[in-house]
This record gives structure tokens, C-alpha cells and sequence, in this order.
């Protein structure tokens, strides 16, 4: 990978991500507050998804999706289920069940004019960001059941109007400044299961110690 520019060299970048962002106004802005600007050689036609990818992808209960609409203003979505529930069925593909909501459709309807998405997933508890660029394309989950059966919690599948596939063109990770560490209510108890149990432990011994010494815990 090359970068021109006063910009350090990274192999684990997925350039063709920056190739897209880097747009030439993005440039003026990088020279106007920092001096200079990057420019992106020899990005590939696509970024496939790697190991640390689908991994992070997998633990994930949640997801930002945005989109454009066709008078060209930005549409962010969230999305929610159980861990996993955004797919990875290949390195380039991605699918989820989307579920019967608010009636507004307003990203399939966004979709339906330009399939470009951009996906932004959390982890606040380690300060990580996953973005994602592809392109997405929606199949009415009736004509596909046997897809449903596939990607659908198996409580929620009636539920089920849409499922969402987007093919990956590239995906990159952000720092960790300035994202806040919040945890989810299961991840909370977890800690404190493991607090309760120290609990446990500590006075099981202490009822021990004072039992075989005669005296009475307070």
C-alpha cells in the first residue's frame, strides 16, 4: 500500500475506503487546517472483510446504517437484535433480517434510488469503531422463506418484512478517542456476577473462620 502525503504507512488499512472518502474537497480541508493532504495509489477495487472483521461483526448486537435519499439528505437508521444478528456470509457479503417497525420505510425506500450505505458498529465497552461502505439491495422477505429460516431469530421470524444483503466495497477502524465506554444491562451483570460470587466466597469464609474460632460474625 502507498500513501502520498506526509501520511505513515499502514498495511493493515483498507485503502480503498480512504480512496472513496479522500474526495478532493475533503483534501482542501485537510490542507486548509493541517498543511497538507493525503492521497490514496494503488487502492484495489475492494476491501474484503479479514478475520478481526468478521469477528468484531459477530459480536456485535447493534449497528448504525445510513443512506441517502433521493433529494440528497442523509438517512441514519439503527438496527438491534442478538449478537450476530448482521450476518458475514462471505467477505464481501453481509445480510440481515429486517423486521416489521414504524411503517415509514424510509431507508428501503432510500434504497430503492441509491444503494450506497455506510455502516457504523460499536463496541463501547473496548472503544472500538467498525465502518463499513457497500452497497445494499432489499428482497421482500415473502418470496424468500427459506432465506428467513436463515437469517431470522427464530422467536422473530413472522415479524419479518425485509432482508438486506450489502456487498462490501471496503470497511475501516477509527481510534478510540473521545468514544465513550458504556455497557449493556447483560454486560453489567456479568461484572457484577462476578462481584456476587467474590461475595459469596469472601463470607463463606469468614462464617468458617469465626465458626471454628467460637466467636459470632457481626
Amino acid at each position: 500500500m502507498t500513501l502520498r502525503g506526509e501520511v505513515m504507512e499502514d498495511e493493515t488499512m483498507a485503502t480503498r475506503y480512504l480512496d472513496l472518502a479522500m474526495t478532493e474537497s475533503v483534501r482542501r480541508a485537510q490542507k486548509q487546517y493541517y498543511g497538507r493532504s493525503a492521497r490514496i495509489a494503488d487502492a484495489p477495487g475492494r476491501d474484503p472483510l479479514g478475520e478481526a472483521e468478521v469477528e468484531f461483526i459477530a459480536a456485535r448486537d447493534s449497528f448504525y446504517l445510513g443512506t441517502v435519499s433521493e433529494t440528497g439528505w442523509p438517512y441514519i437508521q439503527h438496527r438491534g437484535g442478538p449478537r450476530g444478528f448482521l450476518r458475514v456470509l462471505n467477505p464481501t457479503t453481509l445480510a440481515f433480517a429486517d423486521y416489521r417497525g414504524n411503517r415509514q420505510l424510509l431507508t428501503t425506500g432510500n434504497l430503492s434510488v441509491n444503494n450506497r450505505v455506510s455502516l457504523f458498529l460499536m463496541d463501547y465497552q473496548h472503544r472500538e469503531r467498525l465502518k463499513i461502505l457497500g452497497h445494499a439491495q432489499v428482497e421482500d422477505a415473502r418470496s424468500h422463506p427459506e432465506l428467513v429460516a436463515q437469517l431470522a431469530d427464530p422467536t422473530m421470524r413472522s415479524a419479518v418484512e425485509r432482508l438486506v444483503f450489502i456487498d462490501v466495497v471496503s470497511f475501516d477502524w477509527n481510534c478510540s478517542k473521545f468514544i465513550t465506554r458504556r455497557y449493556s444491562s447483560e454486560e453489567v451483570e456479568g461484572y457484577a456476577g462476578l462481584l456476587k460470587k467474590r461475595i459469596a466466597e469472601l463470607e463463606a469464609e469468614l462464617h468458617a473462620a469465626t465458626t471454628a474460632s467460637g466467636f459470632s460474625a457481626p
